[in-house]
């Protein structure tokens, strides 16, 4: 049986359940994101923001999506999983698959591969969406989470 986690009442007094891996992947991005403010060269900056919000992409996908059925699928990327979870995101997966070579051309060491704006815009962008993905979540952004008593 899959142990929850209980986060804090939100701004209407309500309480959601977040599963540990999904949670384990928020706060993730939220860790690598900050981590990424810090980093002083723009490739840098740029990996570790996409990282972050692949992070964020994925804990939505892993509280939403269905257990896998016994047809074998072929894999797929966060970036198509998370429009078919959570329709709203639909925008931000394609704008996040479409930067994924950018991100592969910094982490290779490519010179010039990311801009000082380009890096600060992304940072700003993942901002947004790892707010969005914990709403899609249930949570407040930066909530305080707590572990939920379990029966046993």
């Amino acid at each position: 049986m899959s142990q929850a986690v209980e986060t804090r009442p939100g701004r209407e007094g309500q309480r959601c359940r977040v599963s540990p891996s999904a949670l384990a992947l928020v706060e993730s991005a939220r860790h690598g994101l900050a981590a990424a403010e810090d980093e002083p060269a723009p490739s840098a900056r740029y990996v570790g923001a996409h990282l972050a919000a692949l992070r964020a992409a994925a804990a939505v996908v892993a509280a939403r999506a269905e257990p896998p059925g016994a047809g074998r699928r072929r894999p797929q990327s966060v970036w198509e999983l998370l429009p078919k979870v959570d329709p709203a995101l639909r925008e931000w997966a394609a704008f996040f698959a479409a930067s994924a070579a950018k991100r592969a051309a910094a982490e290779a060491g490519l010179p010039r591969a990311v801009s000082v704006g380009e890096a600060d815009e992304l940072l700003r962008d993942v901002g947004a969406f790892v707010a969005l993905a914990e709403g899609a979540l249930g949570m407040q952004p930066e909530q305080q989470l707590l572990p939920l008593a379990t029966a046993g």
